[in-house]
């Protein structure tokens, strides 16, 4: 009888011993796991667009750890000693187009649309930057201004100024995305005057007549005070979008010796005696004219009153930006819009449009990066007579319905990982890889790279004397974050 009762307590006391080893080893397993992911992750977390469109800003299950193992790579050194201008943002232009096709979505499909672009939170691409139309872009269903009279009639007094227009779809939805984002930067260019300011009395091309020029400084001013007045701030404004192209519709013809009286004489010196801090940003066109803002700038008696100037890069070569920067360091440089068509292809257009309207304007200078209108319905219908009947958006809108086009991942790669207040930090190009870097308000470095070669390859990210060695398909883009 003892040896039995002794037998069951040693076997109790074994099973006990199974299963507190069987425990330990468990949670040795779990560390061991824990340890594992944790080398997983490495010191650098990398997110990837392939042109293919098989991979979509996903973030990669990559080991990237700095090291000192020697290579015969290319290396990308980014330096945070050698810092550069500040970033106030990226992201589209909120035509009436996008604005109608956002405003007319279900209120909980437009919502987590809204937090989707507009958040500041891991799920979100954190767009920091918007331009919106002064009246109506060619991507409205109608032109207009906010103060358009019978032929042959006028309004010098404004007395029939009204932001009503805009009050059924572009301001309200202005207002959903400043209750997510309430900080968000907000760019506003006109397509056109009304129409009796001008030399035609047409919205397409003509110019702006000297007799009006003082109205039309109260145009502006009428217009951020409305704006104002709805809870909206507008940051900046341009005198005039794309003022070489008189063939839009609207659209107006205005030389830099208008731009610049105009500005001297009657917007500058309205503002000031509104007390309106709005900046004036010159220009707002192509980059193969970078005398135009140039010219106005060299005015002394002009170049008080103005912030920078803007391009697009319909022609010419972004390397203008520096151009103007070169010859007048203390004002800024912004790059406000470029589209991407309908008849487009995504691998082409996410290398070109990365390497150039991301890369290419932060390498330059410039302190925004924007793409165009952020969405389309599916069969491009929504412009003015003789407005642009190809611009893809960044989406595209059907009902309730969302597909998210290239330039939603061209502007996504930098808008989601480096917020308003970043500043850009040295880094070379190395072969084939176009980079830009930053260091964001938090700390983090964040370096954007587009493989422009024509194979996958290899690289190195250098940071303070380590680096990482990674790899890019050709035509992709990386965000790399640290």
């Amino acid at each position: 009888m003892k040896h039995i009762i002794r037998n069951f307590f040693l076997g109790v006391l074994l099973i006990f011993s199974v299963v507190a080893m069987s425990t330990t080893c468990k949670k040795v397993a779990t560390q061991v796991n824990k340890q594992d992911d944790a080398a997983a992750s490495g010191d650098v977390s990398l997110w990837l667009t392939k042109g293919d469109q098989s991979v979509l800003l996903q973030k990669q299950n990559v080991n990237l750890t700095f090291g000192t193992k020697s290579n015969h790579y290319s290396t990308i050194t980014v330096d945070t000693a050698q810092t550069f201008q500040t970033i106030d943002g990226f992201g589209y232009t909120l035509t009436g187009a996008s604005a109608y096709l956002i405003n007319h979505m279900s209120a909980a499909n437009r919502d987590a649309l809204l937090r989707e672009l507009f958040a500041n939170d891991s799920s979100s691409i954190s767009i920091s930057y918007l331009r919106v139309s002064i009246g109506s872009s060619d991507l409205n269903t109608s032109v207009f201004s906010y103060d358009d009279m019978p032929a042959g009639q006028t309004d010098v007094n404004l007395q029939n100024f009204s932001l009503a227009p805009d009050q059924t779809d572009l301001i309200p939805v202005l207002k959903l995305i400043l209750a997510i984002n309430p900080n968000i930067k907000i760019l506003g260019s006109p397509w056109s005057p009304p129409a009796w300011m001008k030399s035609n009395g047409s919205t397409i091309g003509g110019s702006l007549l000297t007799q009006y020029y003082g109205v039309y400084a109260n145009y502006f001013v009428k217009y951020i005070q409305g704006m104002k007045a709805q809870g909206i701030t507008i940051d900046a404004i341009t005198p005039q979008n794309e003022p070489l192209n008189p063939n839009n519709n609207p659209s107006l013809y205005m030389t830099a010796i208008q731009q610049d009286s105009f500005i001297r004489y009657n917007l500058g010196p309205t503002f000031q005696a509104n007390n309106i801090s709005t900046k004036i940003i010159l220009y707002d066109h192509n980059c193969d004219h970078p005398e135009y803002p140039t010219s106005i700038l060299d005015n002394a008696s002009t170049r008080p009153f103005v912030d920078g100037s803007a391009f697009h890069l319909y022609a010419g070569d972004i390397s203008a930006l520096t151009t103007v920067h070169n010859a007048y360091p203390s004002k800024n440089l912004y790059f406000t819009e470029q589209y991407t068509a309908s008849n487009g292809n995504f691998g082409n257009d996410l290398k070109w449009s990365v390497k150039n309207v991301v890369i290419g304007s932060m390498r330059n200078w410039s302190r925004n990066a924007l793409e165009w209108n952020l969405a389309n319905d599916p069969t491009y219908s929504m412009h003015t007579p003789g407005g642009c009947t190809t611009c893809k958006g960044a989406l595209t809108i059907n009902g309730n319905s969302v597909s998210r086009n290239v330039s939603y991942y061209i502007i996504a790669h930098a808008s989601k990982f480096v917020p308003a207040g970043s500043v850009r930090i040295n880094s070379n190009i190395a072969g084939s890889f176009y980079n830009a870097a930053f260091k964001t308000p938090s700390g983090k470095k964040v370096l954007i790279v587009e493989n422009d070669g024509h194979s996958s390859q290899n690289f190195n990210i250098a940071f303070n004397g380590k680096w990482i060695t990674t790899s890019l398909p050709a035509g992709a883009v990386g965000t790399y974050v640290w």
